[in-house]
Order: C-alpha cells, then sequence, then structure tokens
C-alpha cells in the first residue's frame, strides 16, 4: 500500500518521495553502520539535545575522553556533525533535521522496547 503524499503540504514536512536507489541505500547503510557504537550513538543523541563541547560531552555519556574525542572525529568526517572554535574549545553540534529525527526515534523505539511500553504510531 504507498502512502499519500500532501502535494499542499510544507516541503520540509513532506517526505523524500524517489525510490531510493544503490547510492542513496549505501550512504544510508554508512550511517547506521556510524550509529552502530553505542557511545557515537549517545554522543549524537547528546546533540541532538543541542551544541556541547568535548567535556560536556565526556561527561554526560561517561566515556574517557580520548576515546569521545576520536568519536567525534570519526562523526565529523562523515559529515554527521560539526565543529566550530570557541576560543579555546571545540564546540560540536548537529544541524541535520533528518539525523536528529532518526536518532529520537532510534531511542524512543529503544525506550519502549526495554520498558515494555505497548508500540504506537
Amino acid at each position: 500500500m504507498s502512502e499519500r503524499v500532501d502535494p499542499t503540504a510544507p516541503a520540509a514536512s513532506r517526505p523524500h518521495e524517489r525510490t531510493p536507489g544503490a547510492l542513496e541505500l549505501s550512504a544510508a547503510a554508512e550511517v547506521f553502520g556510524l550509529l552502530s557504537d553505542p557511545t557515537r550513538l549517545h554522543l549524537v543523541w547528546l546533540l541532538t539535545r543541542g551544541e556541547a563541547d568535548v567535556t560536556a560531552l565526556t561527561e554526560a555519556c561517561g566515556a574517557a575522553r580520548p576515546a569521545v574525542s576520536q568519536h567525534l572525529a570519526k562523526l565529523r568526517l562523515a559529515g554527521l556533525v560539526q565543529s566550530r572554535k570557541d576560543g579555546r574549545r571545540v564546540v560540536y553540534a548537529m544541524p541535520d533535521g533528518h539525523l536528529k529525527r532518526l536518532v529520537v526515534e532510534a531511542i524512543s523505539r529503544a525506550d519502549h522496547e526495554v520498558s515494555g511500553e505497548p508500540w504506537h504510531d
């Protein structure tokens, strides 16, 4: 059954309407691969809440600072997070709304699985 798309809805609220090809599927699989590490997923989830520097991210996720820095470097090189200098600090952000929603939905689904809360739409 195909989902109907409201052509009058703003473009930002409509799903991409093309069937994905090999390049899109490969790019999506790469994102899932990067998010398959629990520490990287935690860091990205933290960044859905707002910008943060390495010190704040290290404290929030409980991983060692060198590991956090390495994970952030991988995420930055893959284009999933951005960084900027703020004085001596490097501040990380995740400006991609698609990725933010993907991560929040994945964590929400995991919460249902772990808590036993009933599934919903």
